[in-house]
């Protein structure tokens, strides 16, 4: 399957460089490229791609607003953001804004190849450099709350899921692991957002964190 991708930044040179990093992959196709966030979301609109890849400092709409217009108009579409800043607050706005991974322009060209493919399988690709910033900086926010009593009841087989996507796992390598089908796993990842009132992933690793599903150093590994 090709993956078909929007590159939005406004370097023209950085857009040629990812463009050709792209067209060396047989599986990615480059379907158009925008200058600014408001093109991005008029250029996904139109062309429709599996992932945007998309700078945060952009001129006329930034990142983080074209990230929630694209996933209010796209929801299917899949937002890699390529920024230079590795601070929790940008990373944390995009991330609740819809984008599905955050990655660094420092990156190498074999880790930013791996984080699209990586996004189209339903995972949540982070530069290290970032990932436990973002962990810590949740696990200090919910220091002190109040978990008894709060939580539906989940299945053994619903907590094993849960725990295996917070870990970034797709569906389909959770289905290979646990030994069930793709179909299978897609209803309990939907019986767990419907019970627990969540809407993204981002959402169930947040909750994991705070129910000791998984730990730190699982989920910045």
């Amino acid at each position: 399957m090709t993956i078909r991708v929007l590159i939005a930044d406004d370097h023209t040179l950085f857009r040629a460089g990812l463009r050709a990093l792209f067209a060396s992959e047989g599986d990615i196709e480059v379907v158009g490229e925008a200058a600014n966030g408001e093109e991005a979301v008029h250029r996904a609109v139109e062309l429709r791609p599996e992932v945007v890849v998309m700078d945060l400092m952009m001129p006329i709409m930034n990142g983080v607003e074209a990230t929630r217009e694209l996933k209010a108009k796209l929801p299917d579409v899949k937002v890699l953001v390529l920024s230079m800043y590795d601070d929790e607050e940008h990373v944390q706005r995009l991330l609740a804004s819809g984008a599905s991974g955050y990655m660094l322009k420092k990156a190498t060209s074999d880790d930013l190849v791996r984080a699209l493919r990586e996004v189209v399988a339903g995972g949540i690709p982070l530069d290290p450099s970032v990932a436990a910033k973002v962990v810590k900086d949740y696990v200090r926010r919910v220091q002190g709350e109040e978990e008894a009593g709060q939580s539906p009841e989940l299945t053994p087989r619903e907590l094993e899921v849960l725990r295996l996507i917070a870990q970034g796992l797709s569906n389909q390598a959770i289905a290979e692991q646990l030994g069930l089908s793709r179909k299978t796993v897609d209803v309990h990842r939907a019986n767990l957002m419907r019970k627990l009132d969540l809407h993204t992933v981002t959402e169930l690793v947040k909750y994991a964190l705070r129910r000791g599903l998984i730990t730190l150093d699982e989920d910045s590994a």
